[in-house]
């Protein structure tokens, strides 16, 4: 393999997004008379969207008729407070320095929604080859349509790839595209997940672990 490009997840992956949720989540249940959610138990949860936050800080199923009412107000919420403590993972803004000074790609390809995704990124001042969010897809992650569509815009196979996330769909989307991938135990993992068993081929601690395995494979 000779490394053309890095992409990453977004939330967990690239960026520690999770603060800005508490807030959100937390303000919420303030609204509607509850005492907070541990951060901890917040954190783990962000991988699963609004929904999955929803869920945790409410106790309610989807089928609930106050589950989507909540949902809306809680990314109403998130949408006025996207950027104010989320910031890279440590080890992130050198590794994105090391990528563009040896002329590697690196871009994004997450299920976050582009209304979001979009404005965080481009307050943290990131400059990303390509940004691929479910509005520019017909199958979100674990599906490969994300990487094969990254590849296209960055003019290189997937083979060429290294994808780095903090889920199973994204190590599942990675395999399946055919590229080489990295799970981040730093991210948001469910304490019911064993990333042992995600099937990818490298797993890192630290963002700083990436830098030697793109090094390994770029000639």
């Amino acid at each position: 393999m000779n490394v053309k490009a890095v992409i990453f997840d977004l939330d967990g992956t690239l960026l520690d997004t999770a603060p800005d949720f508490e807030v959100v989540l937390n303000q919420l249940r303030k609204e509607e008379n509850l005492a907070p959610v541990a951060y901890s138990d917040i954190r783990k949860m962000v991988s699963h969207g609004a929904k999955g936050l929803i869920q945790l800080g409410f106790q309610l199923d989807e089928d609930d008729q106050r589950f989507e009412p909540l949902r809306l107000r809680l990314l109403n919420l998130y949408q006025h407070h996207l950027a104010v403590k989320t910031k890279p993972f440590d080890g992130i803004s050198e590794l994105i320095n090391f990528l563009e000074k040896n002329n590697i790609a690196w871009g994004i390809a997450t299920n976050k929604s582009a209304q979001y995704a979009l404005p965080i990124i481009e307050s943290l001042k990131l400059n990303p080859a390509c940004t691929i969010c479910p509005e520019d897809v017909s199958e979100r992650k674990p599906h490969p349509e994300s990487m094969l569509l990254a590849s296209k815009i960055i003019g290189c196979n997937t083979e060429d790839i290294i994808y780095i996330g903090d889920h199973i769909r994204d190590i599942e989307c990675g395999n399946r595209a055919g590229s080489m991938t990295i799970a981040v135990s730093y991210g948001y993992i469910d304490s019911n997940d064993d990333i042992n068993t995600w099937n990818a081929d490298y797993i890192v601690d630290h963002a700083r672990d990436i830098k030697a395995i793109v090094n390994e494979h770029t000639h």
